[in-house]
């Protein structure tokens, strides 16, 4: 593969805190479809086989560091904490700490489209960074990437005191501890064209309003809704993470 001459090897390398053997495997990691799309006769691969290797490894290498770092807790806890530090929010985070958003490669669509601000291709270019670090470098040089970008996030969060989990199966975890039936959501109103449809959902314990919030798909809606009953009904107790996840102290 052929270095495009607008990657700037040194000065990512030194961001990451990594200095690659082969920066091919560098240039790959930062090459969106798009680009080597528009630009086949330069580039005769993209990151999309490195974001699959990169995955795993990342699951592995997150899998690994909690088992160590907290051996007393249950395997649901420790499958919430690995979900929430590799899910598409966290990733695109880490992505946007090492400017990765500044670096990659993209066609002249994607670009104009607003890329370099999506979600899935931070990520994604996040975990092809990954794997091209683990197959330069080896596992432990992926692994002690990982951890530099886990040590801030982990480190706020003691299992015994945070459960972490999505906000809808929080509220129904809340109810089903607390002895009440599952909240039940019902779509109230639906407008707009079908290309830009917004629904407005309700969430209820036992046909009573506890909140409602809109959103362009009803799974959209119904998890605002549940966010702002939890809320509502624990007040300071709740701390958002990100938009997908959130952490729930526990009541001593």
């Amino acid at each position: 593969m052929s270095f495009p001459a607008k990657i700037n090897f040194k000065q990512i390398e030194k961001r990451i805190g990594y200095n690659f053997k082969n920066r091919n495997f560098l240039a790959q990691a930062l090459t969106h479809s798009s680009y080597a799309y528009e630009n086949k006769k330069k580039v005769n691969a993209d990151n999309e086989t490195l974001e699959f290797l990169g995955d795993s490894v990342i699951g592995l290498a997150i899998a690994d560091h909690l088992f160590a770092t907290y051996p007393s807790s249950t395997e649901g806890d420790l499958s919430k904490l690995k979900s929430t530090t590799s899910n598409t929010s966290s990733l695109s985070f880490f992505a946007k700490r090492i400017k990765l958003d500044k670096n990659i490669l993209l066609g002249k669509g994607e670009e104009k489209s607003g890329g370099r601000k999506k979600k899935t291709i931070l990520a994604g270019a996040f975990e092809a960074l990954v794997a091209a670090i683990y197959l330069d470098g080896g596992l432990e040089q992926a692994r002690k990437f990982l951890q530099w970008h886990l040590r801030p996030v982990l480190k706020r969060i003691k299992t015994r005191n945070f459960l972490i989990n999505n906000y809808k199966s929080a509220l129904q975890e809340y109810f089903q501890k607390s002895n009440l039936p599952p909240p039940v959501y019902r779509t109230i109103m639906t407008s707009g064209p079908d290309h830009k449809r917004i629904f407005v959902v309700e969430v209820l314990l036992e046909n009573r309003p506890l909140a409602r919030a809109e959103g362009n798909t009803k799974k959209d809606a119904q998890k605002k809704a549940a966010q702002r009953a939890l809320k509502k009904i624990l007040g300071r107790r709740m701390k958002s993470l990100t938009s997908d996840t959130f952490l729930l102290r526990k009541k001593s």
